[in-house]
C-alpha cells in the first residue's frame, strides 16, 4: 500500500531546500556571466565611461582585449570595469600573501625558574628572556616552588624583581608577580612592537648578507704559478 504524500508539505520542503541555496561565490561576475541590461562602465585607467548597454560594454572589452568585471553588484546600475582579470587576481593574491607574511602576531613565551637558581642557570634563562623581548614577544615568567620553598614566596618575588630590573631596557612588567597555586607568575611586555622587531631583524639580515657579499668580492684571487716547461 502506497503512502499518500501531502502536496503542501512537499512544496514547503522544496521551498525550504531552495532557500538554502548553494555556496555563495566570492568571485565577481565577469563577461557573459553578467546578466543586466546596462552597466555603469569604468575604463581600463579608471576613467568614467558612463552608463552603457551591456552589449556595448562587452564590445569594448573585446576591443581592448580585456575582461568586463562587475565590481559593485549592488549599485543601480551595477558598476563594471574593464581590466585583465587574470592579472588582477594574481596581484591580489600576491598582496594578500605579503600582508600575511608581514602580519605581526604577539606571542607569549614562557620561562620557568626555581627560587634557588644558580648564577649560571639564571644568566642562561635571562638570555632567553632578552632574546624573546628583542623579538617583540611577551614573556611569562614562572617561579616553581617545591616542598618547603612554598613557605618562602619572598624568594620568588625577589628573583622576579631582579629579572625585571635586569631587562628593563627591553621590557616592562605587564602583570605584577602573583601566586597561582605552587607557582608565582609575572608577565613581561616588550617595549618594541612586534612589527618594529620584525623590521629590524630583516634589516640586520640584509646588512649581514651585504657584508658577506662585500667580503667575497674583496677577497684576493690567488695567482697560479706557470707550470715548468720541463
Amino acid at each position: 500500500m502506497k503512502r499518500k504524500t501531502n502536496p503542501s508539505a512537499a512544496v514547503g520542503q522544496s521551498a525550504a531546500w531552495c532557500n538554502r541555496g548553494g555556496p555563495i561565490s566570492a568571485e565577481p561576475r565577469i563577461n557573459d556571466r553578467i546578466r543586466v541590461p546596462e552597466v555603469r562602465l569604468v575604463g581600463p585607467s579608471g576613467e568614467q565611461v558612463g552608463i552603457v548597454p551591456l552589449a556595448k560594454a562587452l564590445e569594448l572589452a573585446q576591443e581592448y582585449d580585456l575582461d568586463l568585471v562587475e565590481v559593485a553588484a549592488n549599485a543601480r546600475p551595477p558598476v563594471c570595469k574593464l581590466m585583465d582579470y587574470g592579472k588582477f587576481k594574481y596581484e591580489s593574491a600576491m598582496k594578500a600573501r605579503e600582508a600575511r607574511k608581514n602580519q605581526a602576531h604577539t606571542v607569549i613565551k614562557e620561562m620557568k625558574l626555581r627560587p634557588k637558581i644558580d648564577p649560571h642557570d639564571y644568566d642562561t634563562k635571562k638570555g632567553h628572556v632578552v632574546r624573546f623581548l628583542k623579538q617583540g614577544d611577551k614573556v611569562k615568567i614562572t617561579i616553581m616552588f617545591r616542598g618547603r620553598e612554598q613557605s618562602r614566596p619572598e624568594l620568588g618575588y625577589r628573583l622576579l624583581q631582579r629579572l625585571a630590573e635586569d631587562v628593563q631596557e627591553l621590557g616592562f612588567v605587564e602583570s605584577n608577580p602573583k601566586l597561582d597555586g605552587r607557582n608565582m607568575i609575572m608577565v613581561l611586555g616588550p617595549h618594541k612592537k612586534k612589527t618594529e622587531a620584525m623590521a629590524e631583524a630583516r634589516e640586520a639580515q640584509a646588512a649581514r648578507k651585504a657584508g658577506r657579499q662585500a667580503d667575497t668580492a674583496d677577497a684576493p684571487v690567488e695567482e697560479q704559478e706557470p707550470a715548468d716547461a720541463g
